[in-house]
């Protein structure tokens, strides 16, 4: 199909088969857009001539992915931030993602707070939604693809030299809350302003519990890099999707998780949140690869270490919610929710996520196949 043009417009109004809202799927519906923003989104015929008519498409809100190391063969942890930051937001604004929070996995201290520091500036510009550390205060027994070497024990000193290196923009800690300190360290950062999510945790059930009454609300990739299951001991995973207040995490790329888990936890009380947790890889051809400090083979569609374990994903989000709908039988409109309201909602994007008045015109249309045809961008047309 032949894609609008990739320019800004004082007003438009954009019309569709479906349209996702907020509370409801209008069949068919509209979108108002001003000045990059939405004024209205409805029901039925616009209320006067659309700008755009996408029939036998669906219109959503642009996707929010807030978990994300790389893409297009770049890392966020790349020494060049600016390159690494503009070659990975536009592979996944390819594939509908508007809305991006960058991923920092374990390194070094020093090289740590340098990497926070450059993308703060990014954050502040505009460019990204903030900064997400997964590490260092992470168990070495789930450490998943995380040089064991660098991980440590949370301390005030060093949770506030990372929190201040990010000048407010990290707004997002994954944290073992089991580890010496951890709960200390859930409230010291929460007291920041960023989300504490648990992840990469040996905590059992009541821990995580507990964790959770700190101030901790989400669970970071649930199931996986955590202690699993089991019938007398139920461990973290249960104690977070039994939780209406927490986000859980999900990687719906048919590696990490069985469809029927993928069905499971979006059925479950908490509020899912689709995250790639993808890696350089993704939107890149496969070889060999960095993550971190570590190697990782790309090969058949999958990323891990020497050893098997799993080093993060190829996955974008509208593959993610094709999988989700397709595969593990996810509503559309519950698939898309998870991969947009929820997350802006988890890190606190009042203006992100949804097709509704006072938010950011960030949309995609997905044809039949759920495939991204078109994609807006703060009002603005992307180029194909």
């Amino acid at each position: 199909m032949t894609l609008p043009a990739p320019t800004p417009a004082d007003s438009l109004l954009v019309a569709a088969e479906t349209v996702i809202a907020p509370d409801a799927v209008h069949t068919p519906g509209w979108v108002d857009i001003r000045a990059g923003l939405i004024v209205a989104c409805g029901a039925g015929e616009p209320p006067r001539r659309p700008d755009h008519v996408f029939a036998q498409s669906t219109l959503a809100p642009g996707y929010v992915d807030i978990h994300t190391h790389g893409g297009g063969g770049r890392s966020f942890n790349d020494a060049d931030t600016g390159a690494a930051v503009a070659r990975i937001t536009a592979t996944h604004l390819a594939h509908g993602t508007t809305t991006m929070m960058a991923s920092l996995v374990t390194a070094p201290l020093d090289e740590f707070e340098r990497a926070v520091a450059a993308l703060a500036g990014l954050v502040e510009e505009g460019v990204l939604a903030g900064i997400h550390l997964e590490g260092p205060w992470l168990s070495p027994v789930h450490r998943g693809a995380h040089d064991e070497s660098l991980l440590r024990e949370p301390d005030a000193e060093t949770v506030d030299r990372l929190m201040r290196a990010g000048r407010g923009c990290v707004r997002m800690v994954t944290i073992a809350p089991e580890l010496p300190g951890g709960l200390a360290a859930v409230r010291q950062i929460t007291g920041f302003g960023a989300v504490a999510a648990i992840g990469h945790t040996d905590a059992n059930y009541d821990m995580t519990r507990q964790a959770i009454a700190a101030g901790a609300t989400a669970g970071t990739h649930v199931f996986n890099a955590m202690r699993q299951i089991h019938h007398r001991e139920p461990g973290p995973a249960l104690a977070l999707l039994e939780d209406p207040t927490v986000f859980a995490e999900l990687i719906a790329d048919g590696v990490h998780l069985h469809p029927a888990v993928v069905r499971f936890i979006v059925e479950s009380p908490s509020r899912p949140v689709f995250v790639t947790d993808a890696m350089a890889a993704a939107g890149a051809v496969e070889g060999e690869y960095k993550l971190g400090a570590l190697d990782v083979n790309v090969a058949d569609g999958e990323a891990r270490l020497a050893d098997g374990t799993i080093a993060g994903s190829l996955l974008t989000l509208d593959a993610a919610v094709r999988y989700a709908v397709h595969t593990a039988g996810v509503p559309l409109h519950v698939a898309v929710r998870a991969a947009t309201q929820n997350p802006a909602d988890m890190i606190g994007l009042p203006d992100r996520g949804r097709l509704a008045a006072g938010h950011r015109a960030d949309l995609i249309v997905l044809d039949a196949n759920l495939h991204v045809t078109a994609t807006m961008q703060a009002g603005v047309w992307c180029a194909e």
